[in-house]
């Protein structure tokens, strides 16, 4: 069997301030470059991403690749028409052409241009349209995907990520070439069954580190088994206003249908979703609390700014508070804060280097659904470190992958050291901070720009995950709760506050 593939990835923040255009999508940042043909069969297969479980499974079950276009932009707010256009040009020309027997799309499942709402639903649609009914359509989606009903009327298969922070991306490609293999054994689709929660799940209660998505995905893979079903549970991104923004369980298999609706009932409780959040001094003073109990860092989480969700990593409401609360006076040396989006400042550093000293002002003020974010910060900076900007991750998540940030500088002001760069890049692996000489393990607090995906590197370094990770609120581009937000297209039906 030969297989065309293809990959697109976008999360769109419809309140967040910037949309991604061509240039976005070019700049990668937290995602390879786009590439095209046989090259992105070799960039594809180097990195951790569902089409790399999906290459390998392929490449064992003796199948042939046919490569398209793969291409991804860290989350904004609406895709460009243009820039949406020519993504969906070029897959559907390679499709075009035909001589293949199946479809691979490698997903994320909430991504919304200017002109469509269901950006994926509408890529697989004009696939379709060009291969016809006969030809299978597998898909792999991010956990925060927003499934909607033609995506999964459309396509023959989709199957979602099972972890977040996102380690399995290469299991999720590989669980797409099963169903893909499991089609091609029927002599059509495979019976669906599928159900939406009518509510939404703040981002911060999605971590599956931790109960209650812990213990659902336990129990999904414990159905899946009892009922020989395919299911995947998306708790969907909170922040993409159109009709079909909620969480959605669905499965494949003639038994999916109890599978699904068990699972449905595991999930469906709004109120175990609620989540403890604080503001940012009592976050920063709890902190310095428990380091001093425990002499192990203590994890703070800035998710109101994280990048990984149209944050623009550039507010200073973190910082400010850690500056408030004394902390780098309390630890010299031994407090972090990043990664601050500033290519600005980083040039700047950069051009002094090590030692001087620069007065001038770092972060940015943004506006926000609700107002504007805090103003930068301003003062005497030391400089401590500075860097190219190329990291190679060696957490759990995207083991590998390499990161190039721009020039960067690690900023000393009363005892914090501010890692300043020159990308919008989320703070999930301690390699970032290693980069500019700030060594996570000996720091007291570590404040992040990230909402769940930091816990992957970062939770280890904590005595207790439970009690010395904190969730922390700032104003950003994301709203930690989903109730907050001014939606206009979601309906009523759908709880936003759980």
């Amino acid at each position: 069997m030969k297989v065309l593939i293809a990959g697109f990835k976008h999360e769109t923040n419809t309140f967040a301030p910037n949309r991604a255009d061509w240039k976005a999508f070019e700049s990668g940042e937290m995602f390879p470059r786009p590439t095209h043909g046989r090259a992105m069969l070799d960039l594809i297969s180097s990195v951790n991403v569902p089409a790399t479980g999906f290459i390998r499974s392929a490449r064992a079950r003796g199948w042939d690749l046919l490569p398209s276009l793969w291409c991804g932009a860290v989350p904004s707010s609406y895709i460009t028409d243009d820039a949406f256009n020519q993504i969906c040009d070029t897959i559907v020309g390679d499709a075009r052409q035909g001589g293949f027997e199946a479809v691979y799309l490698d997903l994320h499942g909430a991504a919304m241009s200017v002109s469509h709402d269901d950006a994926e639903g509408e890529l697989i649609a004009r696939v379709r349209a060009t291969v016809g009914d006969d030809i299978p359509i597998v898909c792999s989606l991010d956990l925060h995907a927003n499934v909607t009903t033609r995506m999964l009327s459309l396509a023959d298969g989709l199957v979602s990520y099972r972890t977040y922070p996102h380690i399995d991306y290469v299991e999720t490609g590989e669980l797409a070439a099963e169903l893909l293999a499991r089609r091609g054994q029927r002599s059509g689709r495979e019976k669906l069954t599928f159900v939406r929660l009518p509510f939404l799940i703040p981002l911060n209660a999605q971590s599956t580190t931790i109960d209650p998505a812990r213990a659902v995905y336990n129990e999904l893979l414990r159905l899946e088994r009892q009922y020989d079903a395919m299911l995947s549970f998306c708790m969907g991104f909170p922040a993409s206003d159109f009709e079909e923004c909620a969480p959605m369980i669905w499965g494949y298999g003639e038994r999916s249908a109890p599978a699904v609706d068990q699972l449905a009932r595991s999930a469906g409780q709004p109120q175990k979703w609620r989540q403890h959040v604080y503001e940012a001094r009592e976050a920063i003073a709890l902190a310095l609390e428990r380091t001093a109990d425990t002499g192990r860092p203590i994890v703070i989480a800035d998710t109101q700014d994280n990048p990984g969700v149209g944050g623009t990593g550039s507010t200073t409401g973190l910082l400010h508070a850690l500056l408030a609360e004394g902390a780098g006076r309390a630890y010299p040396g031994r407090v972090c804060f990043g990664m601050l989006f500033d290519p600005d400042a980083a040039a700047a550093a950069v051009a002094a280097g090590v030692g001087a000293e620069l007065t001038f002002e770092i972060g940015a003020m943004i506006p926000t659904w609700d107002g504007w974010s805090d103003r930068p910060v301003s003062g005497t900076f030391k400089v401590r470190a500075v860097a190219s900007g190329r990291v190679t991750f060696k957490g759990p998540k995207m083991t590998g992958f390499v990161a190039e940030l721009g020039p960067s500088a690690c900023l000393e002001i009363e005892g914090v050291l501010v890692a300043v760069i020159s990308a919008k890049v989320g703070t999930q692996d301690r390699e970032l901070f290693r980069s500019l000489g700030i060594a996570p393990e000996d720091m007291r607090l570590i404040v992040v720009k990230s909402s769940n995906h930091f816990r992957a590197d970062f939770e280890p370094l904590v005595a207790d995950p439970e009690r010395d990770v904190l969730i922390a609120k700032a104003a950003g581009a994301m709203a930690i709760d989903p109730g907050d937000l001014p939606w206009k297209k979601l309906p009523d039906t759908i709880l936003r506050r759980p």
